[in-house]
């Protein structure tokens, strides 16, 4: 029987004790009590299933991350320390020496800086890729190429991609064993599923959204049970990139209400953009759901929801962009995204700033935008602690 996202968001992959507890417990255990020298043998070998060492397995971590993977249509998911975390593990795992990584130039500034700057040590080449279309991808894309990433809306720019357009050209290279993976952080399971448009995984930042309240770090891949045991496990158990029991249990919590937020999300940020737009000191709004965005069609048949995050230029600079940022009173003057509570940030100065001026400009970040992550306070007053520096600039 499948059930409905809401549903699985409460209910897949409780994992209850003896005690019978209806909140998933905590499993804050290092390492896991054996009945026998043979049973402990076993579960090192292979041969049993079990816990043994929380760097590789705990019951928190996997109730998440079977709940993740159930909410995204996937077969299994593997958690991790952190989104770039995550994002590392893909990289290191698929590509090897000689070989290609094709990246949409408009993902997040330090996943560019990871694919662009750390692994060519490695001998592994990148190839950033400027327009969205899948012709561009196709252009970029070789016989060596092993991983092809982008996320989608893109951050801040919300730039949608064409997921199933995307998976068919990588489907129909020359490059052989490409992975292309879709990071899924500003949708959500709750508003998009890249697995069932064609991405053979999907990468998340449980950070923003999956907890979205701002209290913990980590990260996830959702892919095929083949492509989780067989490729991230062993990595993840070497490296030890762990996610911790306790934040596995607050990602966990998170999901209870994620359709509920990403929904409330998204019907607050199209409101504020809509009224953004129409502010004669904003010169543009970028924003999916808007109907002056050239990804507004895309949008609607890729996306259940625009999703919480819009940026927006505007008249007077980095100096203008600054004074809205200073006039406000509520918003959180800070980088993080997919909260409850909203967010602002300047994005060339802090998100984007190690991407470099010239690469900045190539995605469209310039000086005069603003990133805001809307939450779920009320849409007026959000409206007025941003109306306060708008104003000031005419």
């Amino acid at each position: 029987m499948t059930h409905h996202i809401d549903t699985l968001a409460l209910r897949a992959a409780v994992m209850r004790t003896e005690l019978g507890e209806h909140s998933e417990a905590i499993f804050p255990t290092v390492s896991f009590v054996y009945k026998n020298a043979a049973e402990a043998a076993a579960r090192f070998d292979g041969s049993e299933d079990g816990f043994m060492y929380s760097r590789f397995t705990n019951p928190s971590v996997e109730m998440f991350e079977k709940r993740l993977a159930a909410m995204e249509g996937g077969e299994a998911a593997i958690g991790f320390a952190s989104g770039m975390a995550a994002i590392m593990a893909l990289a290191m795992t698929t590509c090897k020496q000689g070989d290609h990584i094709v990246t949409s130039g408009s993902v997040f500034g330090t996943t560019v800086n990871l694919f662009s700057q750390l692994m060519p040590k490695f001998g592994v080449s990148c190839t950033v890729v400027d327009g969205p279309s899948a012709e561009d991808f196709r252009a970029a894309i070789r016989e060596n190429t092993k991983l092809v990433f982008l996320e989608t809306p893109s951050n801040p720019m919300a730039v949608v991609y064409d997921i199933a357009a995307i998976a068919a050209v990588v489907k129909s290279s020359s490059a052989k064993n490409c992975v292309f993976a879709v990071d899924n952080c500003f949708c959500t399971p709750a508003l998009q599923l890249p697995l069932k448009l064609g991405a053979d995984c999907v990468m998340h930042s449980a950070t923003k959204h999956l907890d979205g309240q701002g209290r913990v770090v980590g990260g996830a891949i959702v892919g095929t049970a083949k492509f989780c045991k067989e490729t991230l496990y062993p990595f993840l158990r070497t490296t030890g990139s762990t996610m911790s029991a306790f934040n596995a249990w607050v990602f966990l919590k998170g999901l209870e209400t994620l359709p509920l937020r990403m929904r409330a999300h998204s019907e607050n940020a199209l409101a504020l953009a809509q009224w953004l737009e129409k502010h004669p000191a904003v010169e543009r709004v970028n924003y999916p759901f808007l109907p002056s965005s050239p990804y507004h069609t895309l949008a609607k048949h890729q996306q259940t929801g625009g999703g919480a995050v819009l940026s927006f230029a505007v008249k007077g600079g980095r100096e203008g962009a600054w004074k809205v940022i200073d006039a406000t009173t509520m918003i959180s003057i800070t980088a993080n995204l997919g909260d409850v509570r909203s967010t602002i940030t300047h994005p060339s100065t802090t998100t984007h700033l190690r991407m470099g001026q010239e690469v900045r400009e190539k995605a469209g970040i310039y000086e005069n935008l603003l990133r805001v992550s809307v939450g779920l306070e009320a849409f007026e007053d959000l409206r007025d602690d941003l109306a306060r520096g708008l104003d000031a600039l005419l």
